[in-house]
């Protein structure tokens, strides 16, 4: 159990997290190691596991093999499966934070409302649900794939029956028996038309475009099998080598978009022998280059559609009237549960709009609805702000810890610069924000994710991919391994910032427990 504290009214510290998923997991713990001890974790749901708490839908798993899905410095969890489930990294993470003994620097039920920086003080002035807070420095670690997008269209509000996105699962809808309609075409939608399938009276899906899968090897692994790793010197880093390796393959065919047809031949292949239905296979096969849309794997989705209680129809969803789920194409589905497999809004930092830099800009006014960054991590005209997984830092097949812990070795970096040189406040000039930008937007343009042939949600409305790493992912962690003071402004030499906890924080008291 982890003594998740609710800090009273006001507080001083020297970092504030916001987020307690992965990434403000990971950051808690890569500070304190760093010796920046005055840390907080503000978590505005009751427990902390992000995007791994919010979706408990069934099927629910990683889709990057389990020995990359997790910290480095906590790399020997006894996976079940080669690809772990919600649950199983949900508790991975849970174990993390009792092992590294956060309770006492995370907050739950805390939600930040908004943030401005103070330049007087040389400090971000936080408003919260539990009353005002102020920092040196603010890490962001919201979470890419934290709000949910949501099915709008006419009559949706009158459906004769429930209704609820993947990540915020009913659990008290039984669907045993029932007519289900399951709307988006991508992961989730992979993931929980086989596992309702077989409950399910009838189940139609709404795919608006095909998606490129490959199977999935989803074997189980042996207990036996894990102690015999774990007793072999060297042996579960070179596991985590080698399907850094297979990954990283998938990468380079996705910047060099003539391998990509490789790894179609092996997409298409699966199909072929998992559908066997012309008309099906056909509507199942993407006009489109492989990684263009994140790359899909399952090796159950394609024989769950072909049961014949389940019907694919490859068209958008328009209205809905009644408990009748109407295509684009005329098709009209009666169903009594409708299910939002619609994705998130990716790359939408919650707090974009009520964050206030030295200009009294917001950041999302900043961005102009173009999020961009220095390397993903600062934003000129917000200082001691760092993002976590920001704009252009993923990619379609690198797994988002080894991003994250690279971009937690640069905060360090900055962080141990800032006060070493007695400087208050550090800030990413514009022209080296731009010039990264330029850089990255130009890699990009020869890459599969710009030339592929489909829309996604790599992109702004605007056409300005926003999300995709052009590079390697080795080339990214050796970027990030080097703070690079040049890029940045630092205030004159000031009053140095505090490292330790400060004694207000010693009489709060528990308010919640990690279940």
């Amino acid at each position: 159990m982890i003594p998740a504290q609710r800090a009273r009214t006001g507080g001083d510290v020297h970092t504030v997290v916001v987020g307690a998923g992965f990434s403000g997991i990971g950051a808690a713990v890569r500070l304190r190691e760093a010796g920046f001890d005055d840390v907080l974790v503000l978590e505005k749901a009751t427990h902390l596991g992000g995007t791994w708490r919010e979706n408990t839908y069934p099927g629910c798993a990683c889709d990057v093999p389990s020995t990359l899905y997790s910290y480095s410095f906590t790399p020997d969890a006894a996976w079940s499966k080669v690809f772990a489930g919600q649950q199983e990294i949900l508790a991975y993470l849970r174990a993390t934070a009792e092992n590294y003994r956060l309770g006492d620097v995370l907050r739950c039920g805390v939600q930040v409302l908004g943030a401005r920086w103070d330049g007087a003080a040389g400090r971000w002035l936080l408003e919260t649900s539990d009353g005002p807070y102020s920092a040196a420095v603010l890490v962001l670690a919201t979470g890419a794939w934290h709000v949910p997008r949501r099915l709008k269209v006419p009559g949706i509000e009158d459906f004769d029956g429930p209704v609820f996105h993947t990540a915020r699962w009913d659990h008290s809808v039984d669907l045993t028996g029932r007519r289900v309609t399951v709307v988006g075409g991508g992961a989730s939608a992979v993931q929980i038309v086989p596992a309702i399938e077989a409950q399910a009276a009838t189940v139609d899906l709404f795919q608006r475009t095909p998606q490129w899968v490959l199977p999935k090897p989803d074997l189980p692994v042996p207990t036996a099998l894990n102690r015999l790793v774990d007793c072999l010197p060297g042996a579960r880093s070179a596991l985590r080598a080698g399907q850094y390796a297979l990954q990283e393959g998938f990468g380079y065919a996705f910047r060099h978009p003539h391998a990509a047809r490789l790894v179609e031949a092996g997409a298409r292949a699966h199909l072929r022998l998992a559908v066997r239905d012309g008309q099906l296979r056909r509507q199942l096969t993407p006009d489109y280059r492989l990684g263009c849309k994140r790359l899909l794997t399952s090796s159950t989705f394609y024989q769950a559609l072909s049961q014949p209680h389940v019907r694919l129809h490859p068209t958008a969803v328009t209205a809905v009237r009644g408990n009748e789920v109407v295509g684009a194409d005329g098709t009209t589905v009666h169903t009594d549960v409708l299910i939002e497999a619609t994705g998130f809004r990716v790359g939408e930092v919650p707090l974009a709009t009520t964050l206030y830099g030295t200009g009294g800009q917001t950041l999302d006014e900043a961005w102009g609805g173009v999020p961009q960054a220095y390397l993903g991590t600062a934003v000129s005209g917000f200082p001691n702000l760092f993002l976590l997984l920001g704009p252009n830092l993923l990619g379609g097949s690198t797994s988002a810890i080894t991003v994250l812990e690279a971009q937690l070795t640069y905060v360090m970096a900055a962080l141990t610069h800032l006060e070493q040189g007695g400087h208050r406040a550090l800030d990413v000039r514009p022209a080296s924000q731009a010039a990264h930008n330029t850089a990255v937007q130009e890699a990009l343009a020869t890459t599969v994710y710009n030339t592929g042939g489909c829309t996604s949600y790599y992109f702004t409305p605007s056409g300005r991919n926003v999300f995709a790493w052009p590079w390697s992912t080795g080339r990214l962690v050796r970027r990030l391994s080097r703070f690079d003071a040049d890029a940045y402004t630092f205030d004159a030499p000031a009053r140095p910032l505090p490292t330790q906890a400060r004694p207000q924080h010693e009489d709060r008291t528990v308010a919640a427990k990690e279940s």
